[in-house]
């Protein structure tokens, strides 16, 4: 009796808990990287806006507030449609050893981080930035026009940088699902090239 009792006692290998030690550690250094990631495109981000920003017109000052607009709705665009596309079509490119078909492979199978580098990282800096921006083109417009107020100057502009970068994420969404494939593919190209610029390989594992 009690044999069975100590058999009985002790536990099943089934019903163990797993071991979360490693995947909380590289949980951990995840977010470590995703903060001085973002700390670093933020500062870099920030320089060469505010070196643009200070050195144009009226009109390049409004150039540059879209193309950092137009980033962040680029990098929301590759981040969607990494998280829809399959990688069936890519093995079939890396089998072929097309261009970016390993770089493919890769992207989806660590869809997650890039959608929140893509998203979260790049285009919500976009966004501050754009709005930072913002107020610095409805400074430079509010001194070509004195009798209007500034602060109306200030709440348009930034009213109309909101409502861009809004319609422009809704209006991608859709493109970037219906074409993800081709979209995840040539972001794959892009690293492709430059990592045969810099002479590195990149190897997948099936």
């Amino acid at each position: 009796m009690k044999l069975k009792q100590e058999r009985s006692e002790k536990p099943d290998p089934k019903h163990r808990k797993p071991h979360t030690g490693g995947r909380s550690a590289s949980r951990v250094r995840w977010l470590i990287t995703i903060f001085l990631m973002a700390l670093t495109i933020s500062a870099v981000f920030s320089f060469f806006s505010q070196e643009l920003l200070s050195k144009t017109s009226l009109i390049g000052a409004f150039a540059v507030l879209l193309a950092i607009i137009a980033l962040g709705i680029l990098f929301d665009l590759l981040g969607v449609a990494v998280t829809a596309a399959e990688e069936k079509p890519f093995h079939s490119m890396a089998s072929r050893k097309v261009p970016g078909g390993a770089e493919g492979i890769w992207l989806l199978r660590n869809a997650g981080k890039v959608s929140s580098v893509c998203c979260d990282v790049v285009g919500d800096i976009c966004g501050i930035i754009s709005g930072t921006a913002a107020a610095v083109v409805a400074l430079e417009a509010w001194n070509g026009m004195q009798s209007v107020s500034q602060r109306l100057v200030q709440l348009v502009l930034s009213a109309l940088v909101a409502a861009l970068t809004i319609l422009g994420k809704a209006f991608c969404k859709q493109i970037a699902i219906d074409n993800s494939t081709t979209i995840v593919h040539a972001a794959a190209k892009v690293i492709w090239r430059w990592k045969r610029l810099f002479g590195r390989t990149h190897k997948t594992k099936k």
